[in-house]
């Protein structure tokens, strides 16, 4: 997992299809007033395998129009919402606590400066918070043999074969509607 996140492959196939995703909400344009969007990309300092201390932009759009002015950020397999580390260590890391040994995981946390805690609270977002959300709700159907809600995301990352890059590609991309804002609850 290590060499396919730390050589750089992974991130560029990322920023491609981060790029696609920009482009088609780019041109479909604003939503509410029909006019054209316009770059207002802003930076992000993600954590995560091969950190650089650099930062990277956040493709994002703002209405042309005054009066709207709407700001539309398209979905990402890079980012995951707010979360300081990269999606796919957010991912991969908690499911990783289904399974790795303790020293294991250890190690790994130490090399991302990652807090236990932090660690917790993805497993507690993908074991209480991720299964009621919306998203899943809607989606959820889509796995003939059902997802095991008890080691999420680890049952994700079997499904899509996400341990190789291809799978992984396809994980994040079936993820990354939930890159752009709250995670709404359903019911609420």
């Amino acid at each position: 997992m290590e060499s396919m996140l730390e050589n750089g492959r992974l991130r560029k196939l990322f920023e491609h299809a981060d790029a696609e995703i920009a482009e088609d909400v780019r041109v479909e344009g604003c939503r509410i007033c029909g006019s054209a969007l316009h770059r207002s990309d802003y930076d992000r300092k993600p954590r995560g395998f091969g950190e650089t201390n650099e930062f990277v932009k956040r493709i994002s759009f703002c209405c042309e129009q005054d009066g709207c002015r709407k700001r539309y950020t398209p979905p990402s397999l890079r980012f995951f919402g707010r979360r300081v580390y990269e999606g796919v260590i957010v991912v991969l890391l908690t499911a990783m606590t289904h399974g790795v040994n303790d020293r294991r995981a250890e190690e790994l946390r130490e090399q991302l400066g990652l807090d236990r805690r932090t660690l917790e609270r993805w497993r507690q977002w993908w074991l209480e918070t991720f299964p009621r959300s919306v998203f899943w709700r809607d989606v959820k159907g889509r796995f003939p043999k059902g997802i095991d809600h008890g080691i999420l995301p680890l049952s994700l990352v079997e499904e899509f074969g996400a341990m190789r890059v291809n799978g992984l590609c396809h994980l994040m991309k079936f993820l990354s509607p939930i890159s752009v804002g709250r995670l709404v609850m359903a019911g609420a």
